[in-house]
């Protein structure tokens, strides 16, 4: 009899077939169930605590990352969470609804027999079908009746917040984001727009500032000296520490006379003194700079009326580099007018219990920033994350100019379409092209369970529109129970939200489906190198060559007591 052939590590934990794939899908559903009813206006929100800090959002990918999920198929739901967030900014709970319903819908098949590449074939037939009517569907910005940009804009930024904690003030903060993204100019740089919050206040204290707004970096004494605002201030920006220890930690000094000490310490203050002067010589009012800026530098800059802060962070000295034109320098020597920056106004202001620095009516700024205010932590934290959401949302919009409605309407109306070709298709495909459009019908429905609604009679009501042929935009009507048309109702949404949506959705399950076999490795324990103790004729070290590993063997010496068995299997050759 031939022995055995072990590929694997003693313990390895190895699933296939058709079970695990089960398994797998099982696992997506669960995570589904977790984020589903966070789904659209009415969605509640999770409350997290990690052990640190609580968070409570309903955004889907910032509730992906906390739940620190380890189940290798079920994070691919993770995965495409995040890409759906950083490609569009909204839908995250969208993209992992779909992608487990469309496993949900497949799982029958699987556990019937049908082959998985059979279904997969034909959910990217019916993804391509999908992707394809959403293209057609989609309106253009040239084809709404009001021929005003900023209120298509404006519209989408106000669907984006619908579902956040911050809904009831979309009319607030849309206008707020759209003036924070047309600003960017054509390159669309979302990091020259900047979000400071700051506790306290009403969240409707928050406001846009047409520049660049930072909190006051740490000062010494004399700060409270410095004028505190300034009118077409000329500004300077360093990369230099203006400070006395510098020179003296900079530099190492040999004497042989300790008369000649004096000299050296005069020479320090000398040459702060030259690099203070030359800041002044460069007739700038504001001097900036990423490192410290000393007590000495301080007072020098106050007793001449300019205003200096040092410790300024990158990503705030790249905006004020941004908007104002001017070029940071690593050193003080060589200014020229053209390293230097200009705005309309410099001033500090106070903004709750923080004092910012404020730079406004920058020349060509392509850059703002949005301060934001709360009472809490918490709320603070999610007005962001909905702030960043909406972002996201007008600048696809801005770049693509097609949208579609919301509110269900337009997986209602694929669902149809792709219901129509399955109809006309003959074998298995013509089932799995309807369990792909039945899956769509997740959205209409999860916005109706969300708000309380009977999902059965809603839904009947939009198949019924939409199969009519004049109710193409038909979606769930969250104010009044029913179906209205939520193009009318301005519920708009980016096109490239929906086709990244069903994409990403299409792809995650069709990578789930097509995996047949899950090998789990055990973490070794005491693997010893090659060469190492334990060789020989005598027991082997590591567990995974199967030995007790070191843990066993410790064990067994002291149970064994001296030189007992446990002695005998770290012995060689000379091992009785």
């Amino acid at each position: 009899m031939r022995p055995g052939i072990i590929l694997l590590k003693d313990g390895t934990d190895t699933s296939q077939g058709k079970g695990q794939l089960i398994s797998n899908i099982n696992a997506c559903q669960a995570v589904a169930e977790v984020v589903r009813t966070t789904l659209g206006p009415r969605g509640m929100d999770k409350l997290i605590h990690d052990g640190r800090k609580a968070t409570i959002s309903n955004d889907g990918a910032e509730l992906m990352k906390l739940l620190d999920i380890v189940h290798p198929a079920a994070s691919v739901m993770v995965d495409i969470a995040k890409s759906q967030d950083a490609m569009v900014g909204d839908g995250t709970t969208t993209v992992v609804l779909l992608a487990c319903e469309f496993m949900k819908m497949a799982k029958p098949f699987i556990e019937d027999g049908m082959h998985s590449m059979i279904v997969i074939r034909g959910f990217r037939e019916a993804c391509r079908l999908a992707v394809e009517k959403v293209n057609e569907l989609c309106v253009g910005a040239d084809d709404i009746v009001e021929k005003d940009r900023r209120v298509l804009l404006e519209r989408c930024a106000g669907t984006a917040l619908n579902s956040k904690l911050i809904s009831g003030h979309k009319k607030f903060f849309a206008p707020m984001v759209v003036d924070a993204v047309t600003s960017l100019g054509g390159d669309l740089n979302l990091d020259m727009v900047g979000v400071k919050k700051v506790g306290g206040g009403s969240v409707t204290e928050s406001f846009l500032v047409h520049g660049v707004a930072f909190k006051k970096t740490f000062s010494y004494a004399g700060f409270e000296q410095q004028p505190k605002k300034f009118k077409d201030p000329v500004i300077l920006c360093l990369n230099v520490e203006l400070e006395l220890k510098s020179e003296k930690e900079n530099a190492e000094v040999r004497i042989d006379d300790p008369d000649k000490y004096q000299s050296i310490v005069d020479a320090e203050w000398r040459i702060i003194f030259e690099k203070l002067e030359m800041c002044v010589e460069s007739g700038a009012n504001v001097i900036l700079s990423r490192l410290p800026i000393g007590d000495l530098a301080t007072q020098y800059f106050a007793d001449r009326k300019l205003f200096c802060a040092g410790r300024v962070s990158d990503a705030d000295m790249r905006r004020v580099s941004s908007a104002t034109g001017a070029k940071v320098q690593t050193s003080v020597f060589g200014f020229t007018d053209d390293v230097l920056g200009h705005c309309g106004l410099f001033e500090e202001k106070q903004v709750g219990g923080e004092r910012y620095n404020l730079f406004t009516g920058c020349p060509g700024a392509k850059t703002s920033t949005i301060v934001l205010r709360g009472g809490s932590e918490q709320f603070i934290e999610e007005s962001h994350r909905s702030i960043h959401d909406a972002i996201m949302v007008v600048k696809r919009t801005v770049q693509s100019s097609t949208i579609v409605a919301g509110g269900g309407a337009i997986e209602m109306e694929i669902s149809k379409h792709i219901k129509d070709i399955a109809m006309e298709t003959e074998g298995k495909l013509q089932l799995v092209l309807l369990a792909f459009s039945r899956a769509l019908e997740i959205i209409p429905r999860q916005l109706c369970d969300n708000a309380g609604f009977d999902s059965t009679t809603v839904l009947n009501m939009l198949r019924k529109k939409h199969a009519e042929g004049d109710g193409m935009w038909y979606g769930v009507d969250i104010d009044d129970e029913g179906i209205c048309d939520t193009f009318n109702k301005y519920v708009w949404e980016p096109a490239a939200s929906k086709v990244n949506s069903i994409s990403a959705a299409t792809e995650a399950a069709c990578l789930v489906l097509s995996v047949d076999e899950t090998v789990k490795n055990p973490k070794s324990e005491g693997v010893k190198p090659p060469g190492g103790g334990g060789g020989g004729r005598g027991n082997p070290v590591s567990r995974a060559m199967g030995g007790q590993g070191m843990r066993g063997m410790m064990q067994s010496a002291l149970a064994g007591g001296g030189r007992g068995s446990g002695y005998t299997a770290m012995k060689g050759r000379g091992g009785r």
